[in-house]
């Protein structure tokens, strides 16, 4: 008979070994379950620990900063206070009508362009304010996108609050200084004529409008002649305070002739016939040969000798620069009296050599006048003996004394 326990080894209870095997897996997962429970509590530990080291190197670092900011605020700064006051200075602005900021373009349009002059908002320039000269666009005047400039604040736009700007202000005010110095210098310079009225013509100078009186132009033209013509000029008032610019083409004709001296020879053209004369253009100056100054023989009729369109020679006799006017002739350049009527080309021919011998004539005349005046001034040390010698003798005159009778004179001549 087989043992009690064995009897029982061999017995099999389903019920009981499915429950041990229940208890066993509720034991493991129990065991997995606190295990990871461990090792999340030390990552968080771990994470934990990591916040705090950074917190506290954060901490560090802004104390640091603070000791530094607090002791030695300046160290290891490029930037100093001086930087910071230049800065604001170039950047700050007055937006007060008539005051001038800088700026920069960074747009245009059909109707100006926009600038930036650092202020809250862009500025616009309009394209009537653009240039001192009539534009159509503000490219015309060289105003592209970077280009950076002064300009003159003249209002407000009370749409968005942007400022209006203008360089035609500024380019105008520049204008009417350079007309003033080109007063105080006398020069001739271009104006443009636009436009004409009873009294006189309009001309462009510098971009302001100035006036020529009638009186003030030296030719025969026509106001509608003159229009759209480049004329020189001379300055003969410049008042910014009345907008007065009063211009004289008289004075520039003139002056353009002041190199011709007395006794010069110039070629004409002849403009017109009077009874009394006739009018000759010399490089655009109109000088008066006179009838009187044609030739050595009479002249009934000057129209027998001259007509309107005719060039010849002519010498210069006198010269008004204030008022702009030249006598002229040919009376002086004839070789033998009356060539002018019978033979007017031997007179254009040998007009430099006529016009030299008159010149010596006029120079030996100055020389026996101041003769004269020191012939009566004992003061000047000098005098004039009965043989026309001047003396005494000074370091640069001849040994023999300056003998004011001699005059070199050309071959041929009498």
């Amino acid at each position: 008979m087989a043992s009690l326990a064995q009897q029982i080894g061999g017995l099999r209870c389903p019920s009981l070994s499915t429950h041990l095997s229940r208890r066993s897996s509720y034991r493991n997962d129990s065991i997995n379950h606190t295990v990871k429970r461990i090792q999340t509590t030390k990552a968080a530990a771990v994470v934990s620990n990591a916040q705090t080291r950074e917190r506290m190197k954060l901490k560090e670092m802004f104390e640091d900063a603070y000791e530094r900011c607090r002791t030695a605020p300046y160290e290891g700064v490029a930037f100093t206070v001086d930087d910071f006051h230049n800065a604001i200075e170039r950047f700050d602005y007055n937006s007060e009508l008539g005051s001038k900021v800088r700026g920069t373009v960074f747009n245009v349009d059909a109707n100006g362009a926009y600038v930036d002059i650092t202020a809250k908002s862009s500025a616009f320039l309009p394209v009537r304010e653009a240039c001192i000269h009539g534009i159509k666009h503000v490219q015309e005047a060289g105003i592209v996108p970077g280009m950076r400039d002064e300009y003159i604040i003249i209002g407000e736009n009370e749409h968005d609050d942007s400022l209006i700007l203008s360089l035609r202000q500024i380019q105008y005010d520049l204008a009417w200084e350079r007309c003033r110095q080109l007063q105080a210098e006398d020069v001739v310079l271009k104006g443009k004529v636009v436009g004409a009225n009873k009294g006189g013509v309009v001309a462009i100078v510098e971009g302001l409008r100035g006036f020529i009186p009638f009186s003030q132009i030296s030719s025969n033209s026509s106001a509608e002649e003159l229009l759209e013509q480049e004329i020189p000029l001379k300055f003969v008032e410049v008042d910014e305070e009345q907008s007065r610019l009063i211009l004289s083409n008289r004075k520039a004709r003139a002056d353009s002739q002041a190199q011709l001296g007395i006794g010069s020879v110039v070629t004409g053209i002849v403009q017109s016939l009077k009874p009394y004369g006739a009018f000759i253009d010399i490089g655009g100056v109109n000088g008066l040969l006179h009838v009187s100054q044609i030739s050595h023989d009479r002249v009934s009729d000057i129209a027998t000798v001259l007509q309107p369109g005719d060039t010849l020679k002519v010498m210069v006799l006198s010269h008004d620069r204030e008022r702009g006017r030249v006598s002229l002739s040919t009376k002086k350049l004839e070789p033998t009296p009356g060539d002018m009527i019978r033979n007017p080309k031997l007179v254009f021919e040998k007009a430099e050599e006529m016009a030299m011998t008159f010149r010596q004539r006029i120079a030996q005349a100055e020389a026996m006048a101041r003769a004269d005046m020191l012939r009566f001034s004992p003061e000047s040390e000098l005098s004039l003996n009965s043989d026309g010698i001047l003396g005494p003798l000074g370091s640069d005159l001849p040994p023999d004394g300056l003998d004011l009778n001699e005059s070199p004179l050309p071959e041929g001549s009498s």
